[in-house]
């Protein structure tokens, strides 16, 4: 599988590329349903969102976005506001293979899982602080990219741990893409996220790495 060309200019910080494509195994959603609620359940039983903030993974998230300038209970990563929407009980729906099979990658690592088109962007990609000015076309609306952690190409900023742009969403008939994981190094590492992508992948075929 070929990787991405990145560099960052933010420390503590470690990025997962794995890119994947749709693999048609009719069996697939199924079985990623049923991890995700295997998943979900064991969260539950462990967490409460009230102490989400005392697991490491987390708290080590929410001190990298302090770093970069971002208050991460104003813009929370997305995989926190994953993480507390299941543990107040609401379920994650089924959106588009790509899309599930990044949410469930995001809960089970607890750290900001992206998915993003492939074609949608140029490397070499560069993760750094966003600065004064700059904003993002994001999924959620107009984003204010100022001290907030982004990923950008020649063209602009296009991603972010909290939320993407539109230039790189998946869409109905998107069959190819790149997850990128933000991982906080000195917890979490590229070959740690992989192997739980690849056991994922290897119980739900949802999608094959390439």
């Amino acid at each position: 599988m070929a990787g991405m060309s990145w560099r960052s200019e933010l420390a503590g910080w470690e990025l997962a590329w794995n890119r994947v494509e749709i693999a048609g195994d009719p069996a697939g959603p199924a079985r990623l349903a049923a991890r995700r609620a295997r998943v979900v359940a064991r969260l539950r039983e462990r967490w409460t969102p009230a102490a989400l903030g005392e697991d490491p993974v987390v708290a080590a998230l929410r001190r990298l976005f302090k770093a970069a300038g971002t208050d991460p209970s104003r813009y929370r990563p997305s995989s926190e506001a994953l993480l507390r929407r299941v543990l107040k009980g609401e379920e994650l729906p089924a959106i588009h293979p790509l899309v599930d099979l990044n949410n469930l990658l995001s809960i089970e690592l607890k750290v900001p899982a992206c998915v993003l088109a492939e074609g949608t962007f140029e490397p070499p990609v560069l993760l750094r602080a966003g600065r004064a000015g700059e904003t993002l076309d994001s999924m959620r609306g107009p984003l204010d990219l100022a001290g907030k952690p982004l990923l950008a190409d020649a063209a602009g900023a296009f991603g972010t741990p909290i939320t993407d742009s539109h230039r790189v969403k998946v869409r109905p008939e998107t069959t190819r893409a790149w997850l990128v994981a933000y991982l906080p190094a000195g917890e979490l590492d590229a070959e740690a996220a992989a192997a739980v992508l690849a056991d994922i992948l290897e119980e739900a075929p949802v999608a094959r790495a390439r």
